[in-house]
C-alpha cells in the first residue's frame, strides 16, 4: 500500500513574516494497513525562510513515515524536490559545496533528508504539483504552514522545527532575532534528545485538523545526478514572492522585540464578557474546544464613573521567552 503525504512550507508576508511547515497524509482508503492515514503536523518559526520551511516539511514527513511501504511525497517546491532526489549526489561529491565552491545553503536538512531516505526500507519518490490550483493535499498543506507561522507571530506558539532546522536557521543570514525556544535550545545544546523533544509537541499536533484529500499517487522516483546544481529553479509563480528564480534564500522577517513591561497589582478588577480576534476557531488547529489563555489586556480607554469602559482592538499581551 502507497502513502502519500503533502508537504508544504511558506513564509508570510515575505520578508517581514514568520515561517511554517507542514505535511499531511492522504487518505488511501484502506485505513486498516497502516497508521498514517488523515494524519498530519506543522511547525514554523519567528522568523526563516521559505524554503528551510520546504525542507523540514519533506523532513518530518520522512521521519513520521518509515517502514517498508513506497512513500510519495506531493511538494509544490520544485527547490525542495531537486534538493532531495537530484543534486544532493553531486553536493555529496563535491564535500557539500556547490559549482562556486559555495557551502551548499540549508545543508543540515538536506544531509538529514538523504539520510532518512538512504536508511527507509521502502521507496521514496517526489511528485511536483502546482501550488494553490485547487489540489487537495497542498491546500491543507498551505493552510497548516500558514496557520502555524501566523501562531508564532502572535505568540500562541513558540516556534517547533526538527533540530537540523533550527541549525540550517542559525546558520543563515536571517538569523538576527530569531527566536529559539528554550526546548528547543536545549536540544541544539545536547541536553534534550529528539524524541522527547517531539513528544512535547505532540499535544500540538494532535490538534491538527484531519482532512481527506483524495489524489491521484504519483512520483518521480529519486535517481542520482552526474553533477550538482548551483540553485534551484524558481518554484511556481504562486510562490515566486518568496523563492527567487535562482533559488537564493529569502528572508521572512525580522520581528521588533517585545516591550519589556513591569507589571504590578493595582487592586483594580475586571469583570465580563470580552471578544478577542481573530477567534480560535480562525485556525486550522481549532477542535472544538475552548482554549485556556494567560496574558494581559492593555488598557487606554476613559473609565466612566460606574466603572465601565469600552474597549476597542486592546492588545492581548502574552509572556514570552527570550533568548540571551
Amino acid at each position: 500500500m502507497t502513502i502519500t503525504v503533502s508537504t508544504d512550507g511558506s513564509a508570510l508576508r515575505n520578508p517581514n513574516g514568520p515561517m511554517g511547515w507542514a505535511w499531511a497524509d492522504h487518505t488511501d482508503g484502506a485505513r486498516d494497513e497502516h497508521a498514517h492515514a488523515g494524519d498530519c503536523a506543522a511547525g514554523g518559526a519567528t522568523n526563516g525562510t521559505n524554503q528551510i520551511g520546504e525542507l523540514c516539511a519533506v523532513l518530518e514527513a520522512l521521519r513520521a513515515h518509515p517502514g517498508s511501504e513506497p512513500l510519495v511525497i506531493e511538494s509544490d517546491s520544485q527547490y525542495a524536490i531537486n534538493c532531495s532526489n537530484k543534486w544532493v549526489f553531486g553536493w555529496k561529491k563535491n564535500g557539500w559545496k556547490n559549482s562556486k565552491q559555495e557551502p551548499v545553503k540549508n545543508a543540515p536538512i538536506i544531509k538529514a533528508i538523504d539520510a532518512e531516505i538512504s536508511k527507509r526500507a521502502g521507496k521514496v519518490s517526489f511528485r511536483w504539483v502546482k501550488g494553490h490550483a485547487g489540489n487537495a493535499g497542498n491546500e491543507k498543506v498551505d493552510d497548516l504552514a500558514r496557520g502555524f507561522a501566523g501562531d508564532c507571530e502572535s505568540g500562541a506558539q513558540e516556534g517547533y522545527l526538527p533540530k537540523e532546522g533550527w541549525q540550517a536557521l542559525l546558520e543563515s543570514p536571517y538569523a538576527r532575532d530569531v527566536k529559539v525556544p528554550a526546548d528547543a535550545q536545549l536540544l541544539l545544546d545536547g541536553e534534550m534528545d529528539e524524541r522527547e523533544y517531539t513528544r512535547l509537541h505532540a499535544a500540538e499536533v494532535d490538534d491538527l485538523e484531519h482532512g481527506e484529500p483524495n489524489l491521484t499517487e504519483l512520483g518521480d522516483v529519486r535517481t542520482p545526478a552526474d553533477s550538482a546544481e548551483t540553485d534551484a529553479p524558481a518554484d511556481t509563480a504562486a510562490h515566486a514572492a518568496e523563492s527567487a528564480a535562482d533559488g537564493t534564500d529569502t528572508p521572512a522577517g525580522e520581528p521588533t522585540a517585545t516591550a519589556d513591561m513591569q507589571l504590578a497589582p493595582t487592586g483594580l478588577a475586571a469583570s465580563g464578557r470580552v471578544t478577542l480576534s481573530p477567534p480560535p476557531n480562525s485556525s486550522p488547529y481549532y477542535d472544538g474546544s475552548p482554549r485556556r489563555i494567560h496574558g494581559y489586556i492593555e488598557v487606554d480607554a476613559l473609565v466612566q464613573g460606574d466603572g465601565t469602559l469600552d474597549l476597542e482592538n486592546a492588545r492581548f499581551l502574552m509572556h514570552r521567552r527570550e533568548n540571551g
